[in-house]
């Protein structure tokens, strides 16, 4: 009977250190995958945080420019085209316009564009073409549009850079970020001053745009020539 007893006793004990072995085996498989499903969940939010700029769209552009703008602070770009060349300044208190002409440089969007607007002793104007490239460009981002950067020292003075726009069903001002002019009126533009967004200004080339202000237009002041232009960073 007493060896019966103790028996029983060692198949109890046996029994309870099975069943404790196995409920900390399943806690520790369970702490496993809760800390695996923590470190997927952080390295999807970090990858999101590396590729930023796939996020760009038409309900984001502020903020997609403003964090743009902090990491990419060039300010000065190069136009060239076979008449001479350009050199622009952009302006860092007009931040948002600024970053956009930045990423457009940098996509090299403007590369496929030409200079398809001159009206003399008024503007001379750029960042469209016919070109399949240009018009797929612009739906890879939503056709997005900039709201207006006016400020009072920023006038449409003689090589002010400006941003297009439409006139039409467009109270609010909202600049294209595509298209862009720069003022060939030595009096300046200022009649369109709160109108467009002035984001920098002509530096050197401006005998380069006298040159393209003699070419021949149509009756759309489009070039009868294609006016091919590359932009881009100088510093």
């Amino acid at each position: 009977m007493k060896n019966i007893i103790q028996l029983l006793l060692i198949v109890g004990v046996f029994s309870f250190y099975q069943c404790k072995k196995s409920v900390k085996l399943k806690n520790i498989k369970t702490q496993n995958s809760t800390k695996n499903k923590k470190e997927v969940i952080k390295n999807n939010l970090e990858n999101k945080i590396i590729k930023p700029w796939d996020s760009l769209n038409k309900d984001n552009v502020e903020a997609f420019f403003t964090e743009y703008g902090k990491q990419n602070k060039e300010n000065k770009i190069r136009i060239t085209t076979k008449f001479g060349i350009i050199k622009l300044l952009l302006y860092d208190d007009i931040p948002i316009h600024r970053a956009n002409f930045i990423f457009l440089t940098k996509l090299k969007y403007f590369n496929t564009t030409v200079i398809y607007r001159v009206a003399k002793n008024f503007v001379i104007q750029g960042g469209n073409s016919d070109e399949t490239y240009t018009r797929n460009q612009r739906r890879l981002y939503g056709n997005y549009l900039l709201r207006p950067e006016f400020k009072s020292n920023r006038t449409h003075k003689y090589g002010a850079l400006a941003a297009a726009r439409q006139w039409k069903k467009n109270p609010n001002k909202l600049s294209s970020p595509f298209e862009f002019y720069m003022v060939h009126n030595r009096n300046g533009n200022h009649h369109l001053d709160n109108q467009h967004t002035v984001f920098g200004e002509v530096i050197s080339g401006f005998n380069t745009l006298d040159k393209i202000s003699r070419v021949k237009v149509g009756v759309d002041e489009w070039p009868i020539e294609d006016i091919k232009m590359t932009i881009e960073i100088i510093d």
